[in-house]
């Protein structure tokens, strides 16, 4: 258990510190992810310091000053942007007598409160736990041993390790419960690899707009809005690319800089549709001034989760939000589309065919009356242009990957024209 903590409220001070020897995460994202959990941001205090002071992380000289701003603005929340020791967060919140979050207790809220699937409550829970296990301090002197005797504990237990074998005893059985489900998912990845059905996975930097993106390809109805994680659990759709046919198409949850190590290990199930994808669709946010930045912190935790080598499609999202010279410097880093107007879907859907390995045009030539054929060439999605032929056979243009003409091949009654 944890010391009793003073009450929260939603009106909340920013408490943003730099260690000018660490990186330290954006303030404008702490921002934004105090707005996604519907906080009101009431002032932002900025402290640089060469190394965290041992008792309060901050001076003592800051101390005094984040209790006059609090007063002053009528706050109950302070929202700091590091990690602090169990020691550091107790001393702080009774110098100030108001609740103080950190940066992943924040995202930790966030995600219990966004989860909806039975796996996304499942691993929230599991970042809780590994996060209270981290929190456990001595605040217990009431209670320092439990009795020892005859049926009690043994000699006695302090009460920290009470706490510490519950904890470890949930934890075990949550990850229990995520094997399991992490043993469906790839029974399902099992089964749509025998389809040779590819996956494509879209991943970014959170509020880059994948969702937007996913909803407009696959007509689904995946909550989209401008605010960070505003997905969480995964969503796979079924999508059609011309010249490779069928494509599953997931949406996972969105990337933030620095993400919390705790975080990391408890979504490696979610993740798992990542390290296995067929291709990566990157979407970046370029109305964003630091997209660059983004851009590179996700990458970031692609190497960490070891998808760092899958072949990956860079996709500009927002570019109706900049001016057609800011547009045209960015040719050539990567497919630019607005996901919110439909504009450059098409484009975007012919470079994932060419990249998962569509080849150039060819003819097929089948009898009139040979409608199942017809059917499922149209079904691949390979069709381009259909031509009736005078001895009133069909001529079909598909454009194909290697395995799709080599499935052509061996169909009866299909002849490949090269």
């Amino acid at each position: 258990m944890l010391f009793d903590r003073p009450e929260a409220g939603r009106r909340t001070l920013l408490l943003q510190i730099e260690l000018r020897k660490e990186a330290n995460p954006d303030a404008q994202e702490l921002a934004e992810l105090a707005c996604s959990a519907q906080l009101v941001v009431a002032s932002v205090v900025t402290v640089k310091r060469d190394a965290p002071h041992p008792r309060w992380f901050v001076g003592s000289g800051k101390v005094e000053e984040l209790a006059q701003t609090l007063a002053l603005q009528n706050a109950d929340i302070v929202l700091v942007n590091h990690d602090l020791s169990p020691a550091q967060q107790r001393n702080l919140e009774q110098a100030l007598d108001c609740r103080l979050i950190t940066r992943t207790e924040l995202i930790l809220t966030i995600f219990a409160d966004r989860a909806r699937s039975h796996e996304g409550q499942l691993q929230v829970e599991l970042a809780q736990l590994k996060h209270a296990q981290t929190r456990l301090v001595r605040g217990w002197t009431h209670l320092d041993r439990q009795k020892g005797g005859i049926g009690m504990r043994g000699a006695g237990e302090k009460q920290i390790e009470l706490d510490q074998r519950m904890l470890s005893e949930r934890i075990k059985a949550t990850q229990g419960k995520i094997a399991e489900v992490s043993k469906r998912r790839q029974q399902n990845r099992r089964g749509r690899n025998r389809r040779g059905t590819p996956t494509i996975t879209l991943v970014g930097y959170t509020n880059a707009g994948k969702s937007t993106l996913f909803n407009s390809l696959t007509d689904a109805h995946v909550l989209a809005q401008d605010m960070l994680f505003a997905t969480l659990d995964p969503t796979m759709r079924k999508v059609q690319v011309p010249g490779t046919g069928e494509v599953v198409l997931a949406d996972t949850v969105g990337f933030v800089s620095l993400l919390p190590h705790t975080l990391v290990e408890a979504f490696k199930a979610t993740l798992e549709e990542v390290i296995h994808s067929d291709l990566l669709l990157h979407v970046v946010d370029v109305s964003d001034p630091l997209w660059r930045e983004r851009k590179e912190q996700v990458q970031q935790v692609l190497d960490e989760i070891g998808a760092g080598e899958l072949r990956q499609l860079v996709v500009l999202n927002k570019a109706d939000l900049l001016s057609p010279e800011a547009q045209r410097s960015l040719a050539g880093f990567g497919c630019l589309i607005s996901a919110q107007l439909h504009e450059g879907l098409d484009g975007l859907v012919k470079q994932m065919g060419d990249v998962l390995g569509v080849v150039a045009p060819h003819r097929v030539i089948l009898p009139a009356a040979d409608g199942r054929n017809r059917a499922w060439l149209y079904q691949s999605g390979a069709v381009l242009a259909e031509k009736l032929r005078e001895d009133g056979s069909v001529q079909l243009t598909v454009q194909a990957d290697q395995q799709l003409l080599g499935q052509i091949r061996q169909r009866s009654g299909l002849f490949l024209d090269n």
